[in-house]
């Protein structure tokens, strides 16, 4: 059996300093009434993918009322469907876990209680409760009936137990072939919810498991699973999204016919091997989900952006899972930011993305250094400072905090400054670089722009420019005041860098919305992410992969994780300082 406990268990926080939702209430009442001794909760994801936006919030809910209520969270995989799951993607929903932050009592699988299981379905026979049916699966949909209109009974419904527990045992034995037999629940066909019409239990499945290799050529399904797995692991709040309401009655109806707190022959192997947890009932409570404008979280399309190519990989930073999201800067404050101020509501909505990307500006606007940047240069020459001159500039790190410290950045004759920081003919209410205008250039002086100097074609290659020296730091004229201030990066010093811009990866706030007769994939943003040569200040180079800064007046950038070094910088646009979609 798998278990991996964690490094280092979370400073616990007390729940009257916690927040205060609908769930939290009902904990809070649970264990006034001494119905639970300790809180247990778990996030229960299927390794058949990498983890998106979406799960955060499960993540985030379910153990931060762990830790807020000095309880317990376990990781769970719920690794049911062989085929689709994957190692890699285990091994990356417990990075992204810890990425945000969060240790998990135990590490489970599914797949750790197979056994339990299948000694429960044999149970369910026993007890009349459950059939082996040769319906296949179109005709078991067909037997299902509709929302207005009742099931049908298979005709494989009334068979004996006796007949039904040598068919199971032999499907068990691997003696059929895939899709020829299903074990099913003998529950309502007539019920108005569907779920309860009879539903699978087990399918033949001869795939190779990606934890039990080629032991078992049957498998669970979701359903039945999941609530047995909750109540082997004694999860006092079983906590899932909307669309899972309709399936409480079947939950309910699995834990409270196999009854393992009563049966604990179904469970006792387990026991023996070093399993100490105590089996109970869970209560299942659902909550909204996280919707983004401008995003998707269906696990197929994000697949398909990746397998078609429309995007660089699961960890493409224009990708909304959590790897893209890191990759792209963004960090793991701003996530719990978000889910913070969003709150607990059983109310679907869609969230304007913008209120994300604030989250993380306000996270980054306290955690990141800052630093110089230029992405569009254009050469800038200060004509009265002599040629080779150098000269050592010092720089806080931060402007709001102190406790950042001070670095040293390089002045030289020849500078490069942002080319949309000068225009020949510039616009009403322009306040930067102009001919014979004048502008502050960041943490030097104020230069005037005396001379354009342009190519064959007519393009601005070169300004130059003279500094007063008067108003340089320290000097009488420092106080001087012009209306702009620019920054700049030596060009002597400065240290080539590739930098990529993203942006959101949709033109739309709703991509899935196809009224307007387009695809969902037609609604990719073209612009999303586009390239660009830029010159960093020494400092912002020589830093380690994930190394977050605000390069000043452009945005927030991260070092990228993969591809960054430091004699060769790559960063990765997260945000623009402002919200640019707003306009």
């Amino acid at each position: 059996m798998s278990t991996e406990s964690a490094a280092a268990k979370p400073a616990e926080t007390p729940e009257t300093d916690g927040p205060r939702d609908f769930i939290r209430q009902i904990i809070r009442e649970d264990l006034a009434k001494g119905k639970h001794t300790a809180i247990r909760t778990r996030f229960p994801p299927e390794p058949n993918g990498y983890l998106h936006i979406g799960h955060a919030k499960s993540i985030c809910l379910n153990f931060g009322i762990g830790r807020e209520f000095a309880g317990w969270c376990n990781l769970r995989l719920d690794d049911t469907n062989p085929g689709k799951e994957d190692p890699e993607f285990v091994e990356g929903i417990k990075d992204d876990v810890r990425w945000l932050g969060y240790e998990w009592h135990d590490l489970r699988h599914a797949s750790d209680y197979f056994e339990v299981f299948y000694r429960a379905a044999i149970k369910l026979i026993q007890d009349g409760h459950a059939y082996v049916d040769d319906l296949t699966a179109e005709q078991m949909r067909e037997y299902r009936g509709t929302l207005t209109e009742p099931g049908r009974h298979s005709p494989f419904r009334d068979r004996s137990v006796e007949e039904n527990l040598d068919l199971f045992r032999r499907m068990r034995e691997g003696e059929f072939a895939d899709g020829s037999k299903t074990l099913r629940a003998k529950i309502d066909m007539a019920s108005g919810n569907i779920n309860l019409r009879d539903p699978a239990i087990y399918r033949i499945r001869k795939v190779t498991h990606q934890n039990t290799g080629d032991a078992w050529p049957i498998y669970p399904m979701y359903d039945y699973a999941h609530c047995l797995s909750d109540a082997l692991e004694g999860i006092t709040h079983s906590l899932c999204t909307l669309e899972f309401e309709d399936h409480r009655p079947l939950y309910d109806w699995f834990v409270d016919n196999v009854d393992l707190p009563n049966h604990p022959e179904l469970w006792q192997h387990m026991r023996d091997a070093g399993f100490r947890t105590e089996p109970a009932k869970p209560r299942q409570i659902e909550f909204s989900r996280l919707n983004l404008s401008y995003m998707i979280t269906s696990k197929r399309k994000l697949a398909q952006l990746v397998s078609e190519g429309h995007v660089d990989g699961w960890d493409d930073p224009r990708m909304n899972t959590l790897r893209g999201l890191r990759r792209r800067g963004f960090t793991p404050g701003g996530i719990r930011l978000l889910i913070e101020r969003l709150g607990v509501s059983k109310q679907n909505s869609v969230i304007d993305y913008a209120i994300f990307e604030n989250c993380v500006r306000e996270d980054l606007d306290a955690s990141a250094a800052r630093r110089m940047a230029v992405i569009d240069p254009l050469k800038l020459v200060i004509t009265n400072l002599p040629e080779g001159h150098e000269e050592t500039l010092t720089f806080p790190n931060h402007p709001k905090d102190e406790s950042f410290g001070t670095r040293q950045v390089p002045l030289s004759r020849e500078l490069w400054i942002e080319r949309e920081d000068f225009a020949e003919v510039p616009p009403k209410g322009f306040h930067r670089l102009k001919p014979e205008g004048e502008v502050r250039l960041r943490g030097v002086g104020i230069v005037k722009c005396e001379q354009i100097i342009k190519d064959a074609a007519g393009n601005v290659t070169e300004l130059h420019c003279t500094l007063d020296p008067d108003s340089r730091s320290g000097m009488p004229g420092a106080d001087r005041k012009v209306k702009g201030t620019i920054h700049w990066v030596s060009a002597k010093h400065g240290v080539p860098a590739e930098i990529r811009i993203y942006d959101r990866l949709f033109n739309v706030a709703t991509p899935d919305d196809e009224s307007d007769g387009k695809t969902w994939i037609e609604h990719i943003n073209p612009d999303a992410k586009r390239t660009v040569r830029g010159w960093l200040e020494p400092s912002a180079a020589g830093v380690e992969p994930e190394q977050r800064f605000q390069f000043e007046r452009l945005g927030y950038f991260v070092a990228d994780r993969v591809d960054h070094r430091p004699e060769a910088p790559v960063f990765n646009r997260t945000v623009t300082l402002r919200d640019t979609w707003a306009r």
